[in-house]
């Protein structure tokens, strides 16, 4: 999976229109092979991130679960710890 795509299930403040559309641009840059697409292949490109941000968004408004929400601080503070043993710095 993409390192830059992260989790958006399960926290607390819940996720954001922003964050869901930000997942979905690095979703379809992925997929695509492009960061930025030419501009016979923009319109195509903004509909797949337009069509991923909704579908995401509605799965996530959908699921449930039991479990207590993550704070936001305290997996970013992980996940700086997780890099920082991975890559030393």
């Amino acid at each position: 999976m993409c390192r830059n795509i992260k989790t958006l299930f399960n926290f607390e403040p819940p996720v954001t229109e922003t964050e869901i559309q930000a997942a979905a641009l690095q979703f379809v840059r992925k997929i695509s092979g492009m960061t930025k697409p030419s501009q016979a292949n923009a319109a195509a490109f903004e509909a797949a991130v337009e069509q991923v941000a909704a579908a995401s968004g509605r799965l996530l408004h959908a699921m449930e679960t039991i479990a207590s929400p993550k704070n936001r601080e305290e997996e970013a503070t992980k996940a700086k710890a997780r890099s920082a043993e991975r890559f030393g710095a």
